[in-house]
């Protein structure tokens, strides 16, 4: 099955890899972030040797560029895979139209609400803000009508998809690889913890998120600066390419001693290092304005570490009964969950641990590429 991926930004190796060994995949990318992610070099020390296609310049000239390497690159796709549902996805779509190419778009995050969060931070005005929500409602529904089927991650978003698209699943993107990310007892966590130079005497509290407009770090910082007011002895770590704003970030807030317990590192490789991370920690917090889903939460579930997280979006459909939830933008509800993690980890491991359970069943990485390659072929095999 040969399937062309289009992509318009940022995309994780562990979706291109998976996708790479369920189809004789071609991948078209803007050259600048596939270099300045590192993906480059990611799929390079994994020894891939599928072809993938780098268009230069921001994105209007990739807008124009992408175009003609669509169409060539189509003509021998059995179906075009493209990465969301806005710019790309158009091109893919135009170009799979007069192709008679079937396409496929993949919804993983939720484009109108990570938008507003722009404007709720003041990053754009009232004019940017009103026209850039009808360009991303008409690309929306353009490529709703144009596309053969939209796959989106989770329950949460499929609703959402299914406003613009009539042929609307269920995915999983990558899912989660349970092997990889599994529990660790407490001899293990502290050997974990010395390997990786973290304290291995005071709570642990994981942030494994980028720090982007709708994500909420701000709340996170104060929950924890509230609950070491309370007595818990805690420090939060944040891996990912931002962690210098993230650290800036703790300074700007002015929050109590920060510089002895927030500690930022720059990301660590998502298939053989960042698991450990998530094992080591006491607890894994992520507050966010806005959430298709976010995969860290389900592979902290997975490795037995405690979730306190925000009840947003796809995290408030797919975590009750597993993670401990807040209010949006509550830091003093999210002290009060971390400090009762702290003083029943036992339950809270528990509780995880059925969290564990139900990503195996329901999320587990084989489901997720299974589940793919299903759809791809029974689009392919509509075209023949």
């Amino acid at each position: 099955m040969r399937v062309l991926f289009v992509v318009e930004g940022f995309t994780d190796i562990r979706f291109v890899l998976g996708l790479s060994r369920i189809a004789e995949l071609t991948m078209l990318v803007p050259q600048r972030v596939y270099l300045e992610s590192g993906l480059d070099r990611r799929l390079a020390q994994a020894g891939v040797n599928f072809p993938v296609v780098q268009v230069p310049g921001g994105r209007v000239r990739f807008q124009v560029a992408s175009l003609a390497p669509i169409w060539r690159l189509a003509r021998h796709a059995d179906v075009i895979l493209a990465q969301e549902v806005l710019r790309g996805a158009l091109n893919a779509n135009i170009v799979g139209a007069l192709r008679r190419t079937p396409v496929i778009t993949y919804l993983a995050v939720s484009p109108l609400e990570y938008f507003r969060c722009r404007r709720e931070r003041g990053c754009i005005g009232p004019v940017t803000a009103f026209v850039g929500e009808a360009v991303i409602r008409a690309l929306m529904t353009a490529n709703g009508l144009l596309a053969r089927q939209c796959l989106a991650m989770g329950a949460y978003l499929q609703g959402i998809a299914a406003r613009y698209c009539p042929r609307t699943s269920s995915g999983l993107y990558y899912g989660v690889d349970t092997s990889f990310f599994r529990p660790a007892d407490a001899a293990e966590r502290r050997d974990l913890r010395r390997r990786l130079d973290l304290p291995t005497d005071r709570f642990l509290i994981f942030l494994s998120s980028r720090i982007s407009h709708e994500k909420n770090p701000e709340t996170v910082l104060r929950a924890t600066a509230l609950a070491r007011a309370r007595g818990l002895d805690a420090v939060l770590l944040n891996l990912g390419g931002g962690f210098a704003e993230f650290l800036a970030l703790a300074r700007e807030l002015r929050l109590p001693d920060a510089e002895s317990w927030v500690l930022g590192r720059p990301a660590a490789h998502p298939m053989t290092e960042v698991a450990d991370y998530f094992r080591a920690a006491d607890a894994m917090a992520l507050a966010s304005l806005a959430e298709g889903l976010g995969i860290s939460p389900l592979e902290s579930l997975a490795c037995g570490t405690p979730v306190v997280a925000t009840a947003v979006g796809g995290m408030a459909v797919e975590l009750p009964g597993y993670a401990r939830l807040v209010p949006r933008g509550d830091a003093d509800a999210m002290a009060e969950q971390l400090l009762w993690v702290a003083a029943h980890p036992d339950e809270a491991r528990a509780e995880a641990l059925r969290g564990r359970a139900y990503v195996e069943r329901a999320w587990n990485r084989e489901k997720a590429f299974s589940d793919l390659r299903v759809v791809l072929e029974e689009v392919a095999a509509e075209r023949r």
